[in-house]
């Protein structure tokens, strides 16, 4: 039975006697993504190219949401670039707010300041996913639709310094994500900012 347990990726817990064993079952774990909140994304991407050699780094056209929600309400997101590559296996996201709206991005790292903001869970099972961390009593800041498919931000700062970002599995992003790991394949160093679409 235990053994059971934890092939299926289920933590034993004891209670204070240490005696009886109760499965919980974990979250995913299978984060894809770091984002850093930056205020200039050029230098940012330079930096990361020159220092890391990280690239290279595909600038994305502003994101926008259908039916944004941002702390319960309604919103019209700030507008924000982004830019993406690929180190290894996870994939780094570079984002720059250039106001001082209040937003996901600003909840995190003031304006002008540069600060990890978030990891990112490509999700197969969003209502899973973020069921898991509702019950441990975070909460979603910004939901949304994003190129038709759920998207949330859940605030982890206070045990994490940081959030976690839930992106719904879908073949549009798919595609997005194989150019980006395709790009950063084997890369020689030419063309460090490039489009994407």
């Amino acid at each position: 039975m235990v053994a059971a347990h934890l092939a299926s990726g289920a933590a034993l817990v004891t209670d204070t006697e240490g005696i009886s064993m109760l499965p919980i079952a974990l979250p995913d774990r299978r984060f894809m993504q770091l984002c850093w909140v930056v205020p200039d994304l050029d230098v940012a991407m330079a930096s990361w190219t020159k220092t890391t050699g990280v690239g290279p780094f595909f600038r994305a056209h502003v994101t926008s949401y259908d039916n944004p929600m941002y702390r319960g309400k309604p919103t019209i997101p700030p507008p924000f670039e982004a830019a993406l590559a690929q180190a290894g296996d996870i994939q780094i996201e570079l984002v720059c707010q250039k106001d001082d709206t209040p937003s996901v991005f600003r909840d995190v790292v003031p304006l002008g300041q540069s600060g990890f903001h978030h990891t990112c869970l490509y999700s197969d099972s969003y209502d899973r996913d973020v069921g898991f961390y509702e019950k441990a009593g975070f909460k979603v800041i910004f939901s949304g639709l994003m190129m038709g498919y759920r998207v949330c931000w859940i605030d982890t700062t206070p045990a994490l310094g940081f959030m976690v970002e839930i992106l719904t599995k879908n073949p549009t992003a798919d595609a997005v994500f194989e150019t980006i790991r395709s790009g950063g394949h084997n890369w020689d160093g030419r063309d460090p900012v490039r489009r994407l679409g």
